[in-house]
């Protein structure tokens, strides 16, 4: 089923134009961030706008359908962040140097599952931070 452009037109301004997940800003993005399925239709997840987010393509990814993964520090499966029933603030921190770090074990599994650390995704999330342009 395609989402309507009015759904993906309230998923973007919600977003504010950043991935949900990692922060991204779409102007620092060479491709389109994209409408993902927190919870995927696999899973039941439904085509609600409480269901979605906006995500860039990397975390898209990554993400695919999981909705958990396994907390580094602890080894205890956990979910991964919603960014409807969650605050990105009390699960993430940014670092001067752009990386990422989880606060809380469904924190750590995100970071971990949707590689937001990666070092070309580090590397612009510094220069973004630098230039006063990460959210």
């Amino acid at each position: 089923m395609k989402l309507s452009n009015d759904v993906r037109e309230a998923v973007q301004r919600r977003a504010q134009g950043a991935c949900e997940y990692c922060r991204l800003p779409q102007q620092a993005s060479i491709l389109p961030h994209q409408v993902d399925h927190i919870i995927g239709r696999q899973h039941r997840g439904s085509d609600d706008v409480a269901n979605l987010c906006l995500c860039c393509i990397h975390c898209n990814l990554k993400k695919g359908p999981n909705i958990a993964s396994i907390d580094p520090q602890t080894g205890i499966l956990v979910a991964l962040y919603h960014p409807r029933c969650h605050s990105w603030r009390e699960h993430f921190t940014v670092a001067i140097e752009g990386t990422i770090q989880g606060l809380t074990a469904e924190g750590r599994a995100t970071v971990q599952l949707l590689d937001m650390n990666g070092e070309d995704r580090v590397r612009l999330r510094a220069l973004l931070l630098r230039r006063n342009r990460y959210p």
